[in-house]
Order: C-alpha cells, then sequence, then structure tokens
C-alpha cells in the first residue's frame, strides 16, 4: 500500500469511513476516492463545425418543435415490437422514426439471413487496411438493410492491457496505432452506408471481473472495478485508438462499464465533458453500455445522453423533476436531444432509411417476413478476410503447403462443427456465440452476480468462429475445418482418418499418414475473463500426435493470447497456425492456405511470450482485495509500457513477437529513405481549430519514409510492411506505419510511409497538449534502421 493510501486510511478511520474494527481495514464509503477523477463541468454544448454545420441546423429547428415530455422520452429506450437491442421512440407528428440499435461491432447479432464476419481480433491479425475497410462495408451495408441505424461497435477498449480479458477478441489489437488505423477504416467503412458506429467502450474497459456493480457471496454490495489511468497514459495508449474514430467520424461513442480513476465511466465528467467532447471536439452523442448507468442528474451533468436499455428510474420522470427544479438545466436536455437528432442527420438516416428494426424479428421461432440482408459481392470479403487473419509462426522443412497428401490424420474438438447452430430466447447459446462451450459459465458476469461456475479455457463441442458474448457473429453457415478438407479429399482421392472424441487426450495414429493435423481453440468471452493462456488437454492432445506422427500441424483458432510452449519445441510438430476467429468462411480459408492456393500474410497483432510471466502484473483481471474488498482498483502503474513495449523495457524475448508472421515466400528490404515536409509548422505544440478527433493540425504530414520491398521466394505473396518509431524519452519503438503490399516473385514494391504530427508527439500534462520534441527519433524497419532530429 502507498503511503499516501495508507495516509488517507488513518485519517478516514476517525471519520468512520473505514470499519477498523475487522482484521484488515476495509473502506466502507465512496468519498473516500471523491477527487480522483476531476470534476469538469458544465457539459459543453454541441456545435456544428467542420461538417456537422447542416446537421446542427436541421437538428435544432425539430429539437425546438419537442415539448418537455418528448426530450425526456428521447433519450432512453423504449419498448418495440422488434428484435434490437435498444429503442429510441419515434416522434411521429415531427416526422422522426426512432432508432433501432444493435449488436455488434462483427455483424449484425442475433437474427437470420445475415453473414458472420472474422472478428475483430482476426481483422487486426490481417494488418489489411482495404480489407477492413470492405469488411466494414459489407456489415454496414446488412445492419442498413435489417433497418439498424447504430451499430454497436466497432470496439478499440478493451486495448488488450490485461492477458486474459475475455473481449480482448472484439478489437483489433493491443497496439493503439494498429487498432486505431483499422478503427478508421471500419468507422468510414461502415458509416458509409448511413449507418452510425458506436465506437466502445469509452474507456478503461480493460477487464469483465467485477465489470458491474454486483452483491458478493457475503451480502455485500460490490462497485465495479475503477482502472486508475494517468493523464499520459491515457492519452498515449487508451485515447488514441477512439481519437482515430472520432477523426474517421463516428456518430456514437459508448461509455463503459468500469469506473475510471473511481468515477463511473457513464458519470465520469473528465472524461464526456473535459475530453470527449472538449479536447477532442465530439459533436456527436454519448450512450450508456446496458445498465451501466448509475445515477439520474449525476449522469445528465456528466455528459451522458442516451441511455441503454432504459434508465432505471434514473431519468424518466425524475429527469422532468429535475428540469423542473433546476438540479438539471433545461439546455443539458436540449444538447442531449439535439445530438441525437444531429447525428441521425448528419448520418442522412432522414432520406430513404429503412424503417427502424424492420429485419429484426422479435421472436424469431414466430412467421416473420425474412428481410435477407447477405449480398453476392460479400463472399469475396468473407473469405479473403477469413484467409488473411491466419497466421503461420512454424513451417519446419516446408511442411506446409501440403503436397497431394494420400493419408491426411485429423485430430481435436476444433475441427467440427458445433452440434447445433439454431437459434435461441434471450442470453441462449446461439445467440451469444457459445454453440461450443457452455454459456452458463459466463451468465454470471451478464447478470452481476458471483462467479460459481468454473471458467473453461476451450471451447469442447466444436470449432469456434468468434468469441462469446454481444459480439458474437450470427452465421449464415459455418464452413469448419474437417468439412472443407473432406471436400478437398474428394477433389484429390485423398484418404481421411479422423478421431474428434474429447473425453481424453490420447488417440491411435496411422503409419501411413503424411501429415497428422490438430485442432484446439482457445474460448473467450464477454462476461468473464479467461482462466488461462493454454490447457494441459489440448497441450497433451498435440503431444500425444506427436509421439507418433512425425509431421503434426498444429491449428489453433484462439480468441487471444495462446501459448504453445508445452508442444512448440517437440521435434515432430512442424508447423503452427494461429487460425484466431474467421467468421462463417473459417474452414474454406484454412484449406486455401494449408494447399497452398494462397500464401499466409497474417501477422501477430500481440506478442506471445513463452510464459505467462511475462506479462507480470498484466496477466490477471485485479480482484477485490483488502482494503478495496468493496472498491476493486486496477492501478495501471505500467503506463504504456504492455505488449511489446513492455517486453522491449524489461529485455524479455517472447516466443512470437508482435508483427511477426511467415509465408511461403521471402523478402528482403532496401533503400530506407526519410523526408521531412517543408512548409509545414514544427511549432512544439499543435494550433489548430479543434474538429472531431481533436486539433485539426495534429494530422499534419511532417516527415515521410520509404523502403522497397522486394519478393525473395519463388511464389506470390503479401508483405506487411512495419514502421517502428523511437520518440525521445518513450518506449524504444512504437508502431507508427504499416502497408500491406502484394508482390510477385523477383517483383520490387515501393512501400511509403507518413508521419503527422500526431504520430511524432508525446503527451505534454502540464501543457495539455500533443508535444513535438527537438532532438533525435528512431526510425526502424525490419533490419534497417535510421536516425532523424528536428532541431525546434
Amino acid at each position: 500500500m502507498s503511503s499516501i493510501r495508507a495516509l488517507s486510511l488513518a485519517l478516514l478511520a476517525l471519520t468512520g469511513l473505514v470499519n477498523v474494527s475487522s482484521a484488515v481495514d476495509n473502506i466502507t464509503s465512496d468519498t473516500y476516492f471523491y477527487g480522483q477523477s476531476p470534476p469538469v463541468y458544465p457539459s459543453p454544448a454541441g456545435t456544428g463545425t467542420g461538417t456537422w454545420v447542416a446537421a446542427y441546423e436541421k437538428a435544432a429547428a425539430l429539437v425546438a418543435q419537442m415539448t418537455l415530455d418528448e426530450k425526456v422520452e428521447h433519450p432512453t429506450r423504449f419498448p418495440a415490437p422488434n428484435g434490437c437491442s435498444g429503442n429510441i421512440p419515434a416522434i411521429t407528428r415531427l416526422g422522426f422514426p426512432g432508432l433501432c440499435l444493435q449488436d455488434a461491432g462483427n455483424g449484425v447479432r442475433g437474427t437470420d439471413f445475415v453473414n458472420g464476419y472474422p472478428s475483430g481480433l482476426h481483422v487486426g491479425a490481417s494488418w489489411n487496411k482495404d480489407l477492413a475497410y470492405q469488411r466494414a462495408l459489407a456489415m454496414g451495408g446488412e445492419f442498413r438493410t435489417k433497418g439498424v441505424n447504430i451499430a454497436l461497435g466497432p470496439v478499440v477498449g478493451p486495448l488488450g492491457r490485461v492477458s486474459l480479458s475475455g473481449r480482448n477478441w472484439e478489437g483489433f489489437s493491443n497496439d493503439p496505432y494498429l487498432c486505431g488505423s483499422l478503427a478508421f477504416e471500419t468507422v468510414s467503412g461502415i458509416q458509409a452506408n448511413g449507418v452510425m458506429t458506436s465506437t466502445k467502450h469509452f474507456i478503461g474497459n480493460e477487464q469483465e471481473t467485477n465489470r458491474n456493480p454486483m452483491t458478493n457471496a457475503a451480502g455485500q454490495y460490490v462497485e465495479s472495478v475503477s482502472s486508475n489511468i494517468d493523464d499520459k497514459t491515457l492519452h498515449e495508449l487508451y485515447l488514441w485508438p477512439f481519437q482515430d474514430a472520432l477523426h474517421a467520424g463516428t456518430g456514437n461513442i459508448m461509455c463503459s462499464y468500469n469506473r475510471l480513476n473511481n468515477s463511473h465511466g457513464c458519470g465520469n465528467s473528465k472524461i464526456l465533458n473535459g475530453i470527449l467532447k472538449t479536447e477532442l471536439g465530439f459533436p456527436g452523442f454519448v450512450v450508456s453500455d446496458w445498465y451501466a448507468q448509475h445515477s439520474g442528474v449525476g449522469t445528465a451533468l456528466a455528459g451522458l445522453d442516451m441511455a441503454m436499455p432504459d434508465s432505471e428510474g434514473f431519468w424518466g420522470s425524475n429527469l422532468t423533476a429535475a428540469i423542473n427544479n433546476g438540479s438539471v438545466p433545461l439546455s443539458r436536455l436540449d444538447d442531449m436531444a439535439t445530438r441525437i437528432i444531429a447525428s441521425w442527420y448528419q448520418l442522412g438516416q432522414d432520406k430513404d432509411y429503412p424503417t427502424p428494426g424492420v429485419g429484426m424479428p422479435a421472436d424469431l421461432f414466430a412467421p416473420h417476413v425474412a428481410v435477407d440482408a447477405r449480398k453476392p459481392s460479400s463472399k469475396t470479403t468473407l473469405l479473403q478476410g477469413a484467409i488473411e487473419g491466419h497466421v503461420l509462426v512454424k513451417n519446419t522443412n516446408n511442411a506446409l503447403p501440403l503436397k497431394s497428401p494420400k493419408l491426411l490424420s485429423l485430430y481435436g474438438y476444433d475441427a467440427k462443427v458445433p452440434d447445433q447452430n439454431d437459434p435461441t430466447t434471450g442470453f441462449g447459446s446461439w445467440t451469444l456465440g457459445w454453440e461450443s462451450g457452455n454459456i452458463d459459465e459466463a451468465l454470471a458476469g451478464f447478470y452481476g452476480v458471483p462467479q460459481v461456475l468454473p471458467i473453461s479455457q476451450a471451447a469442447l463441442n466444436g470449432t469456434i468462429i468468434s468469441g462469446g458474448g454481444s459480439g458474437a457473429n450470427s452465421p449464415a453457415y459455418i464452413s469448419a475445418p474437417f468439412d472443407a478438407l473432406s471436400e478437398r479429399a474428394y477433389q484429390d482421392d485423398t484418404n481421411l482418418f479422423w478421431d474428434f472424441i474429447t473425453v481424453n487426450s490420447t488417440s491411435s495414429v496411422d503409419g501411413g499418414s503424411d501429415a497428422c493435423l490438430v485442432f484446439i481453440n482457445a474460448m473467450a468471452s464477454e462476461g468473464i475473463d479467461r482462466s488461462g493462456l493454454h490447457d494441459d488437454f489440448s497441450d497433451a492432445l498435440v503431444n500425444n500426435i506427436a509421439d507418433q506422427c512425425n509431421n503434426t500441424i498444429v491449428v489453433i483458432h484462439n480468441a487471444g493470447v495462446r501459448l504453445v510452449d508445452q508442444f512448440i519445441d517437440h521435434p515432430n510438430v512442424t508447423a503452427l497456425i494461429f487460425a484466431h476467429v474467421p467468421g462463417q468462411d473459417s474452414g474454406r480459408a484454412l484449406v486455401s492456405l494449408l494447399y497452398g492456393d494462397t500464401a499466409p500474410s497474417g501477422k501477430l497483432p500481440y506478442s506471445v511470450p513463452k510464459n505467462e510471466s511475462d506479462f507480470g502484473t498484466i496477466l490477471n483481471p485485479a480482484l477485490p482485495e483488502a482494503p478495496y474488498t468493496l472498491f476493486p482498483q486496477a492501478d495501471f502503474t505500467e503506463g504504456v509500457y504492455i505488449d511489446y513495449r513492455a517486453f522491449d523495457a524489461q529485455n524479455i524475448t517472447p516466443r512470437y513477437e508482435f508483427g511477426f508472421g511467415l509465408s511461403y515466400t521471402t523478402f528482403s528490404y532496401s533503400s530506407l529513405a526519410i523526408s521531412t515536409i517543408s512548409g509545414v509548422s514544427l511549432a512544439t505544440y499543435p494550433t489548430g481549430a479543434i474538429l472531431q478527433g481533436g486539433q485539426e493540425d495534429l494530422w499534419d504530414v511532417i516527415a515521410r519514409v520509404t523502403a522497397d520491398v522486394k519478393n525473395t521466394g519463388t511464389v506470390d505473396g503479401a508483405e506487411v510492411a512495419q514502421l517502428y518509431v523511437a520518440i525521445p524519452g518513450g518506449p524504444v519503438r512504437q508502431l507508427r506505419g504499416f502497408s500491406k503490399v502484394d508482390i510477385t516473385p523477383g517483383a520490387t514494391v515501393s512501400v511509403s510511409f507518413d508521419l503527422t504530427r500526431r504520430d511524432l508527439s508525446e503527451w505534454d500534462v502540464a501543457a495539455q497538449k500533443w508535444k513535438l520534441q527537438s532532438g533525435s527519433y528512431g526510425i526502424s524497419m525490419l533490419e534497417k534502421v535510421r536516425v532523424m532530429s528536428y532541431e525546434i
């Protein structure tokens, strides 16, 4: 315990705010934490700057015609005859049709006639900005056809600080630059359809354990966990991808379950009023995560604009009373309504937009009109997206691609489709992506009750194409590895043997097998954090097969980091693929890679260490501990040093580093060059006007880096060129550019990276601005290293 906290406890014991009669002093009042998150009031009124001018003019005119009751009802859910996750009521007399809000960032959830797209982590592993945009464009079209006004995604928080976090798979990467770049493309692609994105979860939502207040086994009320983040870390790490999404024009931000510096995310005036709406100039509206509103007047004044799934008595008539007695100014209510309506106008939903929820049946078991949102043009994007998120990390003696095998032996529970893919009501397996596992393991986290069931590390009832929870896919079909391999075997006259029984980890292998493929997975879900980064059952299965087969190829569908050191050095394990969470075309994509129809091009969007201990204090979620048994605390004392930043700083060599991935060909780099852009201000601080995303000159290009990449192998391949920068006083390297290029054998392609003011700046806590330092900046790209200097 720090000396400051110890002194605070001593003083609070005198005031009765700490229970000093217990063996360990426990804080019993939230007042102990007051002031840790600075108050910022009033909530700034949204203005129509930049591209929002016309939308705000229209919104102001409409809101001026609304009655007080209409304004009060506007930001909360109402019962609607559809299957949307949330609904905002229509104001028919004013021509406003209402809003349908629906999960999630990986495709339309919980309905029929939609596709199951690759999940966020899979997109991150592709390192392909264009593919991320095309995926988002296709998903956005499906949301629109189904009458969804607001798609609840993309996810950029959790960023991935806690290695065991259950929702890391929903986001793109635990590197803020890679995550933010793909979030920018996702927001742009979805909103190109007129569908609004809800970028989430703002902010510090890095664990599922104690994500919501709950009553513990002793009958005590336990608050949601507090993510305690300093200002510099917040800006340089966790806020970074949100800023990119804002710069792309996201119409909505969803605030998070957790507390930030001991103030609830949806009632934190510093974060919502001070940073989001003032520093970053956000003109859209803030919606709560479902049941994340914990006060009425407080959240309204702190900057919350919409409560989901309803206001639970906090608003409604109580908000009307607060307006009438002056607790909440009428101008704040007007701003809430204006921000919501302006966002609706901004996305063009006032013209020729489908009726809210038209394709979202309230009851899939009842007869209903089928609204098919799928398009033939999406098939290429679905398959290519699935292919490019696979990462080949081991390939001894060119075990892959397979070369006309006569006999393949297949093992592991993850090879086949789940036994069921059928709609369920409520929080069922199909609704939440748990067809391959036990949904009851996760439900405690949804209901806010103590966890009773043990948490499985693998889903043993079939392959996984996504993680579990509100971000899960609703696939039109599932192409499992076994399905696709069976079809290929038919075409090639290959003999297949298989054993998918999961009661033990032993199987027998035919000695004539050309190769043995072992399929395992690592499950993760909203509502619970993972119980480990590997499981002994699956690792024993791999070793058992490898003991009998000298060409054992391992495929892991992993919804997060998965350790492999219990089997990776086995001499008969010749190849390993991290197959991530590819969506409905999983098997078809994998077989394309296994047989060399396409070359692997994915790269890890995270690091894989050799041991759990390498993660140190950011392996596990924070738990209630004395004296904070009623107020769990997660202290982000590591600052920006997570993943490869931490491994670099601590000189830890991972098993597979961030950005690593093999191909069936090879590449070389040359001609690395750096040039500065003339005529661009190199002033210490930005001076531009604040538009959505922050000061506009943060995106001024200051320098440009170029290099040549050559395919030195014999087959076509795609390479991800990665640019890292060492900013004075910061980590020894930070990703600041990437480009995925297709190159034919013997050809050379030039790549170029623009470095903006923000890319080269650090956050100055005193000035509350991004600071461009004078000094030397290290630039690196694989084996090439250059140093550039700014004298400002």
